[in-house]
């Protein structure tokens, strides 16, 4: 990436933090109806909003003392809508539906309430499998303010103990932003503008090329501007007695005191929350894993977060005169900080710009399929952000390989749906290996696949080097704890850690005397356990667990032990 150099240019900058309270919103919340959910001081690690790596984060983490088990209450009373165990995700989930309109959900515990467990564990034996998702009416388990729903825990993917807590609207299922309802955690530090960035966008869809300058806080430059261009910030947020670097609620961009950009993170929708690729300048993000929120709007960014929005966010300035840009940065306290810069509309000044002619030209609002000798790919309208300069090209064969490796475009460019792509193999994918084949990238992560009528095939929702790999190795089941013809009679529970080395685990059954039993899982950990149940005589009993990955390749464990 080039960096411009700023030669002619005098900057004013001020940075000004003040605590207010005007947080702006478009609807009214109710206001004490909910308590904390857990029954110690409120400590955030992570806030609505929040730029994660594939998502906006649609609740509030609490933190739990760094520990699992802390019992977790009903914010008010309802009844249990839903209660779901996910491999990832959310892990152990509980949704609480309640009376004024809106739905409380609480992820990663450890474990349910002794009503609840029962309740899943029912469902996991009657369908044979450990993640359910059930839907319960208002007649199953009713609740009252305070009552016990579980414990907290880590499970899902929380890379760490807390409570992921999120308030919805019952009906559409938004996630909303929950201090606004009162569930503020201590803060009186405004957010802190690490820089802005300016981008020369001209006409050219957005992309790794667009020129960009980056700003910090301390620089003392009028900003040389030629033509359209757009303006992004790198802003985070901090809560009292935490070292996170939380996401804040607010972001008002003006010229000369007219608004042209207000983001709000009061309410998010799941169904577009991956377009925070597009809300970010993504290219950089992939190369300086910085995160830097655009203020101007790719043509197909699907979210609603911009509540005001000028045209596209971009500016164009028409004289010569210095203008000012204001960022307006706020959290959900509204605790306030302040960045100003000057930018001078100057003919002299001419970005550099790299050529972006590709080997074709795809368009956001259309379907466009590309064909070669040995690849073939087919885009849905609305699968990009933006018209983009299409490259491709094809590689050596690699020595794992039964394909050429197939160069699509870069990893630069986010996706916002699947594509699918096809990739012709070589001779060396027999008839025996056609089955197994799957499309892997350069890292040799599986993008899944199937052979068909001469071509394997896939849909994956990004770009990169891909080549076809096969996978004709059964998973690994490592026990951790039993072994053939030991006396398990001191021990609560089987372990068992398991792992694929491609294509990913499909399934895992264990059976105890050729019934099936629950075996419980941690894909953070690769461990599977089978908590025994008090009705399992005493004596000897046979163990068997079967494990599947996606190309259906099986690895059996069978022995008897001791009970």
């Amino acid at each position: 990436m080039k960096y411009i150099p700023i030669l002619t240019i005098v900057l004013f900058s001020t940075l000004i933090a003040a605590a207010q309270t005007n947080v702006i919103t478009t609807r009214e919340y109710p206001q004490g109806y909910f308590r904390n959910p857990l029954a110690i001081p409120s400590q955030a690690s992570g806030t609505f909003g929040e730029l994660r790596s594939t998502h906006f984060h649609a609740g509030d983490d609490y933190r739990t003392q760094q520990r699992v088990g802390l019992p977790i209450f009903a914010v008010a009373d309802g009844y249990v809508s839903r209660v779901r165990v996910q491999i990832g995700g959310g892990g152990n989930s509980v949704y609480i539906s309640h009376p004024n309109g809106y739905t409380s959900v609480y992820l990663h515990m450890h474990e349910f309430n002794a009503q609840l467990t029962a309740i899943v564990k029912a469902k996991q034996y009657e369908l044979q499998r450990f993640d359910v998702d059930i839907l319960l009416d208002n007649r199953t388990v009713s609740l009252k303010k305070g009552d016990r729903i579980g414990l907290s825990g880590n499970s899902g993917s929380s890379q760490g103990p807390h409570l992921h807590f999120e308030i919805r609207d019952t009906e559409t299922e938004a996630p909303l932003n929950p201090q606004l309802f009162g569930l503020a955690f201590p803060d009186n530090i405004p957010p802190t503008i690490h820089g802005v960035t300016i981008y020369d966008l001209a006409d050219e869809p957005f992309s790794e090329h667009t020129p960009r300058r980056h700003l910090s806080v301390k620089d003392y430059q009028t900003v040389a501007v030629n033509g359209r261009f757009g303006i992004g910030i790198n802003t985070v947020d901090r809560h009292n007695g935490t070292t996170f670097n939380n996401g804040v609620y607010s972001v008002e961009l003006l010229l000369d005191n007219k608004p042209i950009s207000t983001v709000l993170f009061e309410a998010l929708s799941f169904e577009t929350s991956r377009a925070i690729h597009s809300y970010i300048d993504y290219p950089y993000y992939i190369l300086k894993k910085t995160r830097v929120q655009k203020s101007f709007k790719d043509p197909n960014n699907p979210i609603n977060i911009f509540h005001v929005l000028e045209g596209d966010g971009s500016i164009m300035l028409t004289d010569s005169q210095e203008h000012t840009l204001t960022y307006r940065v706020r959290d959900a306290h509204g605790n306030t900080s302040s960045h100003t810069i000057k930018v001078r509309n100057d003919a002299s000044y001419v970005p550099v710009r790299q050529r972006t002619t590709g080997t074709a030209m795809f368009r956001y609002d259309r379907e466009n399929r590309f064909a070669a000798e040995n690849i073939e790919i087919t885009m849905p309208p609305d699968a990009l952000y933006d018209h983009l300069h299409f490259n491709y090209h094809q590689g050596a064969r690699p020595t794992d390989g039964y394909s050429m490796v197939q160069h699509v475009h870069n990893r630069f460019i986010p996706l916002f749906e699947s594509y699918e792509l096809k990739i012709k193999p070589d001779s060396t994918l027999t008839d025996a290996l056609k089955p197994k084949a799957i499309i892997v990238d350069d890292k040799r992560n599986s993008h899944g696949g199937n052979f068909d009528d001469g071509w394997v095939r896939t849909k994956t929702r990004s770009f990169g080097s891909f080549h076809i790999a096969v996978d004709t190795v059964a998973p690994t089941i490592q026990p951790q704890n039993i072994s053939a013809g030991k006396d398990m009679g001191a021990v609560s529970r089987i372990n068992i850690k398991i792992f694929d080395d491609l294509s990913g685990i499909q399934s895992f059954n264990g059976y105890i005397d050729n019934d099936w039993v629950l075996m419980e899982y941690d894909s953070k950990s690769r461990s599977l356990w089978h908590e025994f149940e008090s009705a399992l005589s005493k004596g000897t009993h046979r163990f068997r667990l079967e494990v599947i990955d996606w190309k259906d390749n099986k690895q059996v464990y069978d022995i008897n032990f001791i009970k």
